[in-house]
């Protein structure tokens, strides 16, 4: 074997030879956490492959996963990738009828499910001429018996025996994936029409763990990683991997709303996130910090202030006078301590991808010791395109660029990339492949964004999400959304105006920053409706969204808001899995809101 991995198979069985007896997965069981070596690991993918050899499953063939983070999902992917077949992850929130298109467009022969998903596999698999068996992870019910489904268990020993029969076999099998050989279909969640499978090789999954780990400063002997962002999103997926290739323990959050428990029980040192997760702490720290009493909450406002100021002087390069170290060493002391403690008191650093991150957050999470490095990629680049460092963080760009991978910036401004990371295409799509890229081979991303004379790049917007007003001028929303968000008062934004005058936001508030704003100014209300619809509330909102936007050009600025006051979410279709707004969507749900924010007579809406 070379020096580095040239497949995913190599990468995992270079970290089993190096690292051994050590721990690697931790996750629990019948309530209590369990933990498995790399061998122990090793051992289950290859008595897993072998199984799947055993049924007749061969290289180029195509196998499902449809179930939520476990240890054997990871198993299964890389029991797939050790005979050289493809394997498709399935989200856990996909709808059906989005399962039954990708795993007709794929052509999968076998599906790996969870209980939450064996009815519903078992259901469509009539309607599926390719799909002959579904192997299910979890007991089966009497009544869920069937010929076609096979518990994980019994395909485990069909691998164990047919090991002790060939020993040679599982080794000869994973050393026949080449570099360039198909490893995975990632279907796109999308926010219109069909998923869209996106084929990635060994090669760009393995390049993109190479490339990550030369970035980031992970290490053996220190880091221990929660794990709760979907396996089937790339962004996790490919972490999973640069954890194992680095040695670090990977611990399984058990479910997302468990993952404030499992922050204190794993205290890990590091952990991936996408911005919604990092707002939701901030949320819960607000909560607390403005519902103590005196002089508790003055004291909470004051480190908010202090730790704020100091960060932006910080990640600027401005010099920190002797005043601001000392009073940001008192508010360490007095509030950021406990931020640090609750989310288990080891963090070194949280990475997040996914959505931009409000700068608020980034500063904030600073201050308290707790760094946020922001990346930026896509599925179709394996995802990693440029991510900040420790060494290397400027708050509000995606950071420099990875080594290994090339960026351009097109006259448009988009962004172009070219790099071993860069997908082979889209699977049965010969025509959205031929748009995809240039003439002279740079993938088109889709986003519009620009490097600064250091090297960091920052994303400006999604071009397809770009709006037009009817005066012809183009807004960015995320840029303008990110801005908003900035605003403690501030839980979820989307702004809307495709074709009208200007620019409206549709925004969810911080409640429980509104409640403290009603009781220190005696703004009485019977409910959280009656909250929203008061008009100094909604003047507050449109002043904090002005404050944002200030240095905007005056087309760019906001000139109405609705307050929503229900969340956005995956489960109502506002939110793609990966926590980023369903656009079109939102405006369907909402037109008639919209509508009235464009009346002449208009202010603003609570709904």
């Amino acid at each position: 074997m070379s020096s580095d991995p040239r497949t995913l198979n190599e990468l995992f069985n270079s970290a089993v030879d190096r690292f051994g007896e050590s721990e690697f997965l931790r996750f629990k069981e019948n309530g209590r956490w369990r933990s498995l070596s790399y061998k122990e690991a090793a051992s289950r993918v290859r008595d897993t492959a072998l199984g799947l050899y055993d049924k007749g499953f061969r290289a180029g063939d195509k196998l499902a996963i449809w179930s939520e983070n476990r240890p054997e999902w990871n198993f299964a992917d890389l029991a797939s990738l050790a005979i050289g077949a493809v394997d498709v992850p399935i989200y856990a929130t996909q709808a059906r009828s989005q399962v039954e298109y990708i795993l007709a467009d794929s052509g999968a022969r076998v599906i790996f499910v969870s209980s939450s998903f064996l009815a519903d596999a078992l259901s469509i698999k009539s309607a599926l001429p390719s799909l002959e068996w579904i192997v299910s992870f979890d007991d089966v019910s009497p009544e869920q018996k069937d010929d076609s489904v096979v518990h994980i268990n019994d395909l485990i020993d069909r691998g164990r025996s047919l090991s002790e029969e060939q020993p040679g076999l599982y080794e000869s099998l994973w050393r026949n994936a080449g570099p360039s050989d198909l490893a995975t279909l990632l279907y796109t969640s999308g926010t219109t029409g069909d998923p869209k499978g996106v084929m990635l090789t060994h090669k760009n999954l393995t390049a993109n763990a190479l490339n990550s780990y030369r970035w980031l400063d992970l290490d053996e002997t220190r880091d221990t990683a929660l794990t709760y962002l979907p396996f089937t999103h790339i962004f996790e997926r490919a972490v999973w991997y640069l954890y194992a290739h680095a040695g670090t323990v990977v611990a399984y959050a058990e479910s997302i709303d468990a993952v404030a428990k499992n922050l204190s029980e794993a205290r890990p040192t590091v952990m991936t996130s996408v911005p919604r997760m990092f707002e939701k702490i901030y949320a819960r720290i607000l909560e607390r910090g403005l519902s103590a009493g005196f002089p508790r909450k003055q004291i909470f406002l004051w480190a908010l202030d202090v730790g704020r100021h100091w960060a932006e002087r910080k990640d600027k390069g401005m010099p920190v006078g002797f005043l601001l170290r000392l009073q940001h060493r008192i508010a360490s002391a007095l509030v950021f301590k406990k931020w640090r403690e609750a989310v288990g008191g080891r963090i070194r650093v949280f990475i997040s991808g996914g959505a931009p991150l409000a700068p608020e957050i980034a500063y904030l999470f600073s201050a308290a010791g707790l760094p946020i490095l922001q990346g930026y990629g896509l599925t179709e680049t394996s995802p990693t395109i440029s991510c900040n460092t420790l060494e290397r963080n400027r708050i509000g760009t995606v950071g420099p660029v990875l080594d290994g991978v090339s960026v351009r910036i097109a006259e448009d401004g988009e962004i172009l990339v070219k790099g071993d990371t860069v997908m082979q295409g889209y699977y049965n799509r010969p025509q959205e492949n031929e748009e995809a890229f240039t003439p002279d081979g740079w993938f088109r991303t889709g986003d519009i964004g620009h490097l600064d004379a250091d090297g960091f790049l920052t994303i400006t917007d999604r071009k397809k999400d770009l709006i037009k007003t009817s005066g012809g001028k183009y807004i960015a929303p995320q840029l303008l959304e990110g801005l908003i968000k900035s605003s403690r008062f501030v839980s979820q934004v989307v702004i809307v105006g495709n074709g009208r005058k200007f620019a409206s936001a549709l925004i969810v508030p911080h409640k429980e920053m509104l409640r403290s704003y009603a009781e220190l100014k005696n703004i009485g209300y019977a409910s959280e409706s009656e909250l929203l619809a008061n008009p100094r509330i909604v003047d507050l909102i449109q002043r904090q969204v002005d404050k944002h936007t200030a240095e905007l050009a005056r087309y760019e600025k906001v000139k109405k808001v609705a307050l929503l006051e229900r969340e956005l979410t995956i489960e109502s279709g506002e939110l793609t899995p990966t926590l980023k707004p369903r656009r079109r969507f939102i405006e369907e749900k909402y037109a008639g809101v919209i509508d009235r924010l464009y009346e002449e007579s208009a202010d603003m809406v609570m709904v």
